[in-house]
């Protein structure tokens, strides 16, 4: 009977185009063996989808199996499983070892073939279950070993420039699902069939900005009347009716590269409660904006939206914070929490930052205005100031549609 290897390089076809040039994955694992270097790890095995993708260029598809990016001072080897073939070869920046299902453990195996035995090893706290960081202790057998991600989440957290014009373009898809989308709304129409109109709009625009990419996770939330009350909720068949409140928003996916529009409307009409909350949701949308800049911390950002909303007798109908950084993130993995305008957050916002300004009142069901407001921008931290890269409009002059 021939052998089951425990694992194999199975290179499959030559390296594709990946979102960065060379030169972009050099320099952030130089960042990285710079953490390293400074907290005595001698091969990191980062397991996250953001971590593997940001670092290799490789974004997983774990369906169970486990994932990793491993990183010593000379080496970056992803580490996929053999359901994958030659694809994580073909879409990695460095090395690649297939593990084989012949038995139990073949990951960590692959993984120490790596690490060796008896190293120094960082890991990710955040990510690492209790059932993987044992086995982790068991086959690498460490000295020690050390939580990166913080650390590595504040890398994240500073764009490069190759970063930022990846993410002006997806904003500008976002842009178009927009329009699609206001194009789509009409009475009658269900939920579904607007979304829909909004993600196949932004796919298409994907294929066509980035012709090498593989195209996967975008799509679009369009939320009205009780949906519209969180951020979060699914779309569903509801049929759109004559003043409906309504909440647009898209999600295009490039590589990993999460970015947002999200906007008020109403179909056809708006009360006058309405378009009370709705405008002293802009002034707070716009008040925001104007703070984000070298300096201030997130939580001084937060403060002081706090106190325009509670001015105005509003502060009781904030849900979350205020924005967000952008970069690999997605709703099912990664986030840097570290950069989120949230009164427990105090990091200070530097140039090559990326975050959005969302504010949102949530009014419930049987007072006069019911519904979720929000409005969402994406800003560059720029030397002293920032820049709006979003382009969709917001307000009641443009988003009362239909």
């Amino acid at each position: 009977m021939t052998a089951r290897p425990e694992f194999y390089r199975f290179h499959n076809g030559g390296k594709a185009p990946l979102p960065f040039d060379t030169a972009e994955y050099e320099a952030r694992l130089a960042g990285l063996r710079k953490i390293m270097a400074e907290t005595g790890v001698t091969a990191c095995v980062l397991t996250s989808m953001h971590n593997v993708a940001y670092y290799s260029g490789f974004l997983y598809c774990s369906f169970g199996r486990p994932y990793a990016c491993v990183v010593t001072p000379t080496d970056c080897v992803t580490i996929s499983a053999g359901i994958d073939a030659g694809q994580p070869w073909r879409r990695s920046a460095g090395d690649n070892i297939t593990y084989t299902d012949w038995a139990r453990d073949n990951f960590w195996r692959a993984v120490r073939s790596v690490t060796g035995e008896g190293a120094v090893i960082g890991y990710e706290g955040d990510h690492l279950t209790l059932v993987q960081h044992g086995k982790l202790e068991h086959f690498l057998k460490p000295a020690s070993t050390r939580d990166l991600a913080p650390a590595t989440m504040r890398q994240r957290m500073h764009k490069s420039p190759a970063e930022i014009a990846l993410i002006r373009k997806c904003t500008a898809i976002a842009d178009v699902g927009g329009y699609a989308i206001k194009d789509a709304i009409r009475e009658g129409t269900r939920e579904i069939d607007v979304a829909m109109a909004g993600r196949d709009a932004m796919e298409a625009e994907i294929a066509s900005v980035f012709p090498d990419a593989e195209y996967r996770d975008s799509w679009v939330w369009f939320q009205s009347g009780l949906n519209t009350d969180g951020a979060h909720n699914p779309v569903t068949a509801r049929k759109l009716q004559r003043g409906d409140i309504l909440s647009l928003n898209t999600f295009p996916m490039v590589s990993g590269y999460y970015v947002a529009l999200e906007r008020t409307m109403f179909l056809g009409e708006v009360d006058d409660a309405s378009l009370a909350i709705w405008r002293a949701n802009v002034a707070a949308h716009e008040y925001g904006q104007s703070l984000l800049r070298p300096g201030i911390s997130c939580a001084e950002v937060t403060h002081r939206i706090n106190a325009f909303l509670q001015e105005r007798d509003l502060l009781q109908y904030r849900t979350f914070g205020y924005g967000h950084s952008f970069g690999i993130l997605s709703h099912y993995y990664g986030r840097e929490a570290g950069l989120e305008l949230r009164e427990d957050i105090d990091t200070v916002l530097e140039p090559g930052m990326v975050i959005s300004m969302e504010p949102m009142l949530t009014l419930p069901e049987g007072k006069p205005g019911a519904g979720g407001y929000r409005e969402h921008d994406i800003l560059i931290i720029t030397e002293d100031s920032n820049e709006n890269i979003t382009g969709y409009p917001y307000g009641p002059d443009f988003n009362i549609v239909g």
